[in-house]
């Protein structure tokens, strides 16, 4: 009886160790300190529902950046919170028996299926070996020094990020450099280089083009009727900014992760496939690379058929699903929790958007005698902020017709509606939190990173963007 006691006893104190109270102490503070933000101050102009928002917004930005629980949990707080707090029909917000769903439709949204065809990409490529046969490659030819590898692959990386979908392009990346990282320590430095090189290099690379990010067709979109950009003038606006950024971040990684032997020649960094013995038959790899070439050559000339790229996504999904390569049993290995981390973000910015949070805070900034490059400076670290936290896409469409709009008025004194580039580039340098991008969430998911460790590459670049973006932009206008 005694020893039953005891087994009890260690069992409840199991659940208060040092780590579990810490976790239980960051959330009470998170708890406080979004409440003391949404709640205490009056803002003028902020509607109920906004202040509930903003403290949802406060609190799953603070869980995200100290991890008290883990990343996709949060996720699921926060959407449980938006429903609590703000679904109730008559209430603050919801009017309808069924304005609550809003909040979880982003779950069956063209991003989350976007997602599941690049997970199943990736799937097939690693049970046939397809990952190890381009890995072997296309890797060995950067050779063994790690910077030169990791300047191959950031490289290959914005150039795939140029024309195909980002959250495309970093898993089949990461599908590709998964053989290296297998034979690599938990917390080795290369490994974390890579995996960031590859969130860094597919965010700054959909800068590149017209169709490389939603918030650059949608800027582009706008213009037409004022100063109209074509597809030619926007790289020329975009891609010597994202390849000065490309290099930075780079240098960055070098310095931070590589350190002194970043040039030396390594070992182990070049690899074989897997034997014969660990390859798929031959029909199934044939599946798989035709299904791997028609699904990116899709993803590449949208602009010619028009088919949407969550469309092309179900391509791999009915494909590889239907022939038996994969499995129910390998549907359900694939990393569910990354989907339901940016079903979170989604979410967040329906509510961030759709109650005026967004809105009142762009309100509130004052652009009264500010020149054209002051306005897009301001901008366009707003837009960086608010991408953190809400898809880069809802905030485009929130800041880039107002700031066009202020540009265009400011044309007789110098102004220039084209400068609303770089605020739409912007966009694509909110590389902060897990949830900030999809390419973000997806190395995020290997568990190889911390939220810390794309928390200070992010500041970084979300510091040195701007200024960079604006620079470029004001040199080039006057020539195009």
């Amino acid at each position: 009886m005694a020893d039953d006691s005891r087994s009890d006893a260690e069992q409840v104190l199991g659940l208060f160790k040092f780590s579990h109270v810490r976790a239980m102490l960051t959330v009470a503070a998170c708890l406080v300190v979004a409440t003391l933000a949404a709640f205490v101050p009056h803002y003028d102009g902020l509607t109920e529902a906004g202040h509930r928002a903003l403290f949802v917004m406060v609190f799953a930005a603070g869980m995200w950046v100290t991890e008290a629980i883990p990343a996709f949990a949060t996720s699921l707080v926060a959407i449980g919170l938006l429903i609590a707090l703000l679904g109730r029909p008559d209430g603050v917000y919801a009017t309808g028996p069924n304005d609550w769903e809003q909040f979880i439709a982003p779950w069956g949204s063209s991003l989350i299926w976007l997602f599941f065809g690049g997970f199943c990409l990736a799937a097939s490529a690693e049970k046939t070996g397809l990952d190890r046969w381009l890995a072997a490659r296309a890797l060995g030819l950067f050779g063994q020094r790690p910077a030169m590898l990791l300047m191959g692959v950031m490289l290959v990386t914005a150039t795939l990020s140029m024309f195909v979908s980002n959250t495309a392009t970093a898993t089949l990346v990461l599908a590709m450099l998964a053989p290296l990282f297998a034979t690599r320590p938990e917390r080795d430095r290369l490994v974390k280089a890579l995996t960031l090189g590859v969130a860094y290099a597919a965010n700054l690379g959909g800068m590149g083009t017209v169709i490389g990010t939603p918030p650059n067709a949608i800027a582009v979109g706008l213009l037409v009727g004022r100063s109209e950009v074509n597809f030619t003038q926007w790289m020329l606006l975009a891609t010597p900014s994202a390849a000065v950024l490309l290099a930075i971040m780079w240098g960055f990684l070098v310095a931070s992760q590589l350190g002194g032997g970043a040039f030396r020649r390594g070992e182990d960094l070049l690899f074989h496939a897997g034997s014969a013995a660990d390859r798929a038959p031959k029909l199934q790899q044939i599946v798989v690379v035709g299904t791997f070439a028609v699904t990116v050559a899709l993803w590449m000339t949208t602009p010619l058929h028009g088919l949407p790229t969550t469309l092309v996504s179900f391509v791999p999904i009915t494909v590889l699903t239907a022939t038996g390569i994969l499995t129910a049993a390998d549907i359900r290995t694939l990393p569910w929790d990354i989907l339901l981390l940016i079903t979170g973000g989604l979410s967040l910015g329906v509510a961030i958007e759709n109650t005026g949070l967004a809105g009142w805070a762009v309100g509130r900034l004052p652009v009264g005698g500010w020149t054209a490059v002051t306005l897009v400076l301001v901008f366009s670290y707003l837009t960086i902020v608010m991408s953190n936290l809400m898809s880069n896409t809802a905030t485009a469409n929130l800041l880039l017709p107002i700031s066009i709009a202020v540009l265009t008025a400011m044309e007789e004194t110098g102004g220039d509606a084209r400068m609303a580039v770089p605020i739409a580039l912007a966009a694509s340098a909110a590389m902060c939190l897990p949830i900030s991008t999809p390419p973000n969430a997806i190395v995020y998911g290997m568990g190889r990173l911390r939220v810390t460790d794309l928390l200070v590459g992010g500041l970084l670049v979300g510091l040195i963007a701007p200024p960079v973006l604006v620079a470029w932009a004001w040199v080039a206008l006057p020539w195009l």
